[in-house]
């Protein structure tokens, strides 16, 4: 038992020691501390079942008990009982952070911040990892096979690294690992008892053989060269060695949801924080047949928390189908254009999101890993990389005038999209103050979210800046508005909450400025060409544009007629469809310098939708589940069934050859033993393991080593005191299964079926109600078959693997090498 707990305690030291490689994907440590209390506790109840001498499925069901219990504890929803035994609420608020992580994983690139569904997701698969560990390494005794689920942690880091994960966590997983393997053999050796040399002479301590320790030290040799050999080979591990050698120069900010190097985004549009200082890195290079194109878009955002909007998952189809065409639903008074792009991605960049103009109708060198999402307008894909890519695009340019914007309706409020997109994390009295004073006296959807629009301006006191001033109203969206300093994600997202607030559907999008490098028809973007700006959608015309960011802090800023600069000079007035770049957009350095990077968040530009797609229902995927679950748990009843009826199949058989008289209907067809001796045998066997496992489903104790005249007759005694039907039956089943057994001839023409169908009814009335349900919806009998099965197998399988080791040993070295030394 010391050396189960011993074993346990090295199990969950080892885990711990195989995530190190997520110190990789991790600004902070905590993750580690989390995990170290979520194991621990895992530990902790394992050894107190063990103590207990818990079987192997309660020791099971304790761990799990415990990782919820920690996990309560460590992510509270705050209507737990007792401040740690979870509710219902608990449960629900730990799907939400589950839903939350996968938003979080596309939203921001490494390092991550200590968010807490990526916190929470990471405890759960380490404490589920631990548990594994643990029933692999202790309580089936395969330490080998717990190298499963402690390399599936690694594979994590590395999935998700863009560059190679550093070797020292490698080392220090594979060294828990090594000391697993090493405390499981001392446990072996010491189970022996006292060993003795070859001499005779005994060993009070564990000495390891000759050839363990030659094993260890090859295995050692393999951890040092699989480190070793990528560094030496350049193939193998270009990111580690270009890291070693050139040294990539990443910035260093301490905003939320932009860390990270310059060819990595994150995708969150905070609403407080600093932007990265880092060298210029080329990231896109686009040729396009428009003279003046706008915005090159990757994703968007509408998912608004209080320090900033999030990214909502996208799904889709593949984008080298057909896709929707949105001149077959434009408005009047909206001008459309068809061009043509070519964008190519540089290394430099890697994400699952491809840049495209506004909205792509044709796709070419695109293959169906690349979906298309109708909803946000954004290619993406689930399993490959823009990175290094070269494509071809044919998209529509939508630009409206003032005028046909005025004439937008009100979106219903019962309307799915309204409701989805004027949502806010809560009311917060000082925005629905200012947003009610500068709506006031505004007829149309568009005056309001113009007069929004203007507010952030130069008059008013708005500045840009790298990083925003803190505040001490405890509110990011406040601090900025009092403070008005900030980048284009605090423009964009503040700008989207205010419209949002006046009840007009709005979000963040992303992707790149034009720039100031230009060669003919192409764009050479960087990383100083990042960029986000707030969409609002207008009914019956679909999602506009308005970039709030003061066009002086951002190169190649490009602005609209319906959204003309409000810090111009003298605001310019262009045609319909005309855009206009203010003087000052293109350069590129300076105190205000470039906006270089809103490395913030994820999905798609809408122009033109008027008819947005709502999410498919949800209830199907639950009837299916439900479905699916009732047809599980009805496998042993329908194996009980078909047993039942093979065991009275012969009936058939021996109802056309029966010796006697009785009705041939089905309701009441009578079995009897046949003449021939081989079948009456057989008939009267079946007969017998059928009220064995009848007795075994209404819980009557079944002792095999008894005869069967016993056995009947403890049944009449226990089970059947009153029936005389039933006491008849069972005495003529147990004469029977006795005759069949034991005499020269069987026992011939009586009705066993009918017997068994007494005693069952018998036994039934007699049984409680939850043994009824138990014997009808999960018969023991079938569950007690199937652990015997799995024993059997089990025990087949290690006498086999021991055969195996026998012969195996037979060409043991060192038995080879003493056999030659004794002739």
């Amino acid at each position: 038992m010391i050396a189960s707990r011993n074993t346990g305690l090295v199990a969950a030291a080892a885990t711990l020691l195989a995530a190190a490689p997520l110190s990789a994907i991790f600004q902070t440590w905590t993750w580690l501390i989390q995990c170290a209390i979520a194991v621990a506790v895992v530990a902790g109840v394992a050894a107190l079942t063990r103590l207990v001498r818990a079987p192997l499925w309660g020791q099971v069901l304790g761990m799990l008990a415990a990782l919820l219990l920690a996990l309560t504890w460590l992510f509270p929803s705050g209507s737990e009982l007792v401040a740690l035994l979870p509710t219902p609420s608990t449960i629900g608020h730990f799907a939400d952070l589950l839903a939350g992580s996968a938003q979080d994983m596309r939203s921001y690139g490494v390092e991550v911040p200590d968010t807490d569904p990526l916190l929470f997701i990471t405890v759960l698969g380490l404490g589920g990892v631990a548990v594994l560990v643990d029933v692999l390494a202790v309580g089936l005794r395969r330490p080998a096979l717990a190298g499963l689920p402690m390399l599936a942690i690694y594979s994590v880091p590395v999935a998700v690294y863009v560059d190679s994960v550093p070797p020292l966590p490698f080392v220090v997983g594979a060294a828990g690992y090594l000391w697993l393997l090493v405390t499981d053999n001392i446990d072996r050796v010491r189970r022996f008892g006292r060993r003795f040399t070859g001499d005779g002479r005994d060993v009070d301590v564990w000495e390891a053989s000759p050839l363990a320790s030659a094993g260890r030290r090859l295995a050692v040799v393999g951890v040092v060269l699989a480190v070793v050999l990528p560094l030496a080979v350049p193939g193998l591990s270009g990111g580690l060695l270009d890291r070693i050698t050139e040294g990539t120069g990443n910035g260093t900010g301490n905003g939320r949801g932009v860390g990270g190097s310059s060819g990595r985004i994150d995708l969150f549009a905070s609403l407080a924080g600093q932007l990265n200082q880092s060298e210029v890195v080329d990231l896109v290079k686009v040729t396009t047949s428009e003279q003046s194109p706008f915005y090159l878009r990757y994703a968007v955002a509408d998912e608004l928390r209080p320090n900033g909007f999030q990214a909502r998952a996208a799904s889709g189809r593949p984008v080298n189908r057909d896709l929707p065409d949105p001149g077959e639903r434009v408005a009047p008074g909206v001008q459309q254009a068809e061009y043509r792009a070519t964008v190519e991605v540089t290394k430099s960049l890697s994400m699952s999101l491809m840049p495209v103009y506004a909205e792509p109708v044709r796709t070419q060198d695109l293959n169906s890993n690349w979906l298309y999402d109708t909803n946000q307008q954004i290619v993406f894909s689930n399993r490959e990389s823009s990175r290094g890519r070269k494509y071809s695009f044919d998209y529509i340019r939508s630009t409206y005038t003032p005028a046909t914007l005025r004439a937008a309706k009100t979106l219903p409020a019962e309307h799915p999209l309204r409701r989805q997109q004027t949502a806010t994390p809560g009311p917060v009295p000082e925005v629905e103050e200012l947003v009610r004073g500068l709506i006031q006296g505004k007829r149309t959807d568009y005056d309001r979210v113009l007069a929004i629009y203007q507010h952030f301006s130069a008059d008013n006191g708005f500045t840009y800046r790298l990083s925003t001033a803190s505040g001490s109203s405890g509110q990011d969206i406040v601090n900025f508005l009092t403070n008005k300093v900030g980048y284009c994600q605090q423009y964009a997202a503040a700008m989207a909450w205010l419209v949002r607030s006046a009840g007009i559907p709005a979000r963040v999008a992303f992707g790149f400025t034009n720039g100031s490098r230009r060669d003919g028809d192409t764009y050479t973007l960087t990383n100083l060409n990042l960029h986000a700006w707030t969409e609002v959608f207008f009914d019956g015309i679909g999602w506009v544009p308005f970039d709030a960011t003061p066009a002086s802090g951002v190169p190649g800023s490009t602005r609209s007629a319906w959204a003309p600069d409000t810090d111009a000079p003298e605001p310019s007035t262009p045609e319909a469809g005309a855009t206009d770049s203010p003087s000052g957009a293109d350069s590129s350095a300076g105190p205000t310098g470039p906006d270089n990077a809103d490395r913030d968040t994820d999905s798609g530009l809408s122009l033109g939708d008027s008819q947005p797609t709502e999410q498919a229902p949800v209830w199907p995927w639950w009837v299916a589940a439900v479905l699916a679950l009732v047809a599980l748990l009805a496998v042993p009843a329908l194996r009980r069934r078909a047993l039942r009826r093979r065991r009275a199949g012969r009936a058939d058989v021996a109802a056309a050859a029966a010796v006697g008289d009785g009705p041939s209907t089905d309701d009441a067809r009578v079995m009897v033993v046949e003449a021939d001796p081989g079948r009456a045998r057989a008939d009267a066997h079946a007969a017998w393991a059928e009220l064995l496992d009848t007795l075994v489903d209404y819980k009557v104790r079944v002792d095999l080593t008894e005869t069967p005249r016993a056995t009947a007759d403890r049944l009449v005694r226990d089970a059947l005191p009153d029936d005389a039907e039933a006491i008849g039956a069972a005495r003529l089943l147990g004469r029977a299964e006795e005759r069949a057994r034991y005499a020269r001839a069987p026992l011939t023409g009586e009705p066993l079926p009918s017997a068994l169908r007494a005693v069952r009814g018998a036994l039934s009335s007699r049984a409680d109600r939850r043994t009824r349900v138990l014997a009808a919806v999960l018969p023991p009998s079938v569950l007690l078959r199937w652990r015997i099965a799995l024993a059997d197998s089990s025990g087949r399988l290690v006498a086999l693997t021991t055969r195996m080791r026998y012969r195996l040993l037979r060409w043991n070295p060192r038995r080879l090498l003493a056999d030659r030394a004794a002739r």
